[in-house]
């Protein structure tokens, strides 16, 4: 992401939609009047409810705090897989305490991650990395609340590890990113995917040709902002406002009307985080 881009501009509303992942502090919001407005610049064009997703201890307060402040904004708390070497006893009583929260809809974002071991400074190993996950799971399955995944270069390990430890009852691959074997594998697992804007990326080609595989009742859209911002934009600052693009541009891989996919993603977003109607 380029801070030298400017921002997209507002895409035509499409209505109802649900950013299923979004990042609201490392979009800049840091009290309540910025997740207002944040949500307000999504709402406009037909996003009317997000999830914001913590990835380490403090982005989890400021998730249960966001969606506290606004009713329209829902959290998941975890520790990334890629931090999961800090998961000492506090620091998992405080996530435990944490993901309780009537406003958690989701135990996330956790999984595994086999990119950066090696690569980043700091970042947990793939054993540390391994217990972290289990540990996440067991306590999606303790409080009964959906699973988020996060996946980089670790298809085969992921499916194991929810295999050995049996997966909750909802699972969630957040920014589905990989083929379409395993899309097959996830579908069959019962699985839910959520697409974000590397969807609309040319050269995800192995992605492209994932998405048309996946039933609408197994299927999710998400911002993942301020990353991934879908084409012709990428690269410049992602928002929730930006959806619509990514769900057009989704629409039209797999041969559906936008319309259409919007009210089937809204859909499955409210009964995978157990929403209800939106607050008037």
């Amino acid at each position: 992401m380029s801070k030298d881009r400017p921002a997209p501009d507002a895409p035509e509303p499409l209505t109802p939609l649900i950013d299923a992942h979004t990042h609201l502090d490392a979009c800049g919001a840091h009290d309540a009047s910025t997740v207002t407005e944040i949500v307000d610049r999504a709402e406009a064009v037909g996003v009317g409810r997000v999830v914001t997703v913590a990835d380490d201890l403090d982005s989890a307060r400021f998730a249960v705090d966001a969606a506290n402040w606004d009713s329209r904004v829902y959290a998941a708390v975890a520790i990334h897989p890629t931090r999961a070497n800090v998961l000492d006893a506090d620091t998992r009583a405080e996530i435990e305490r944490l993901a309780a929260d009537p406003r958690v809809v989701a135990v996330g974002e956790t999984g595994l991650d086999l990119y950066w071991p090696g690569k980043l400074d700091g970042c947990a190993s793939i054993d540390e990395q391994v217990a972290g996950f289990r540990w996440h799971i067991d306590l999606a399955k303790r409080l009964g609340k959906t699973l988020m995944i996060h996946n980089r270069d670790a298809d085969e390990d992921l499916l194991r590890v929810l295999h050995e430890e049996g997966a909750p009852e909802t699972v969630v691959f957040h920014c589905f990113s990989s083929d379409a074997e395993m899309a097959r594998a996830c579908v069959d697992a019962g699985y839910v995917l959520s697409f974000s804007g590397t969807v609309s990326f040319k050269n995800a080609k192995a992605l492209r040709a994932a998405a048309p595989l996946v039933p609408s009742e197994q299927l999710i859209v998400e911002t993942d902002a301020p990353f991934l911002t879908p084409h012709p934009f990428r690269g410049a600052p992602n928002e929730s406002y930006c959806l619509p693009y990514t769900v057009r541009a989704l629409a039209e891989i797999r041969g559906e009307d936008p319309q259409a996919l919007a009210l089937s993603s809204t859909a499955t977003a409210e009964r995978v985080y157990g929403l209800g109607a939106p607050v008037r």
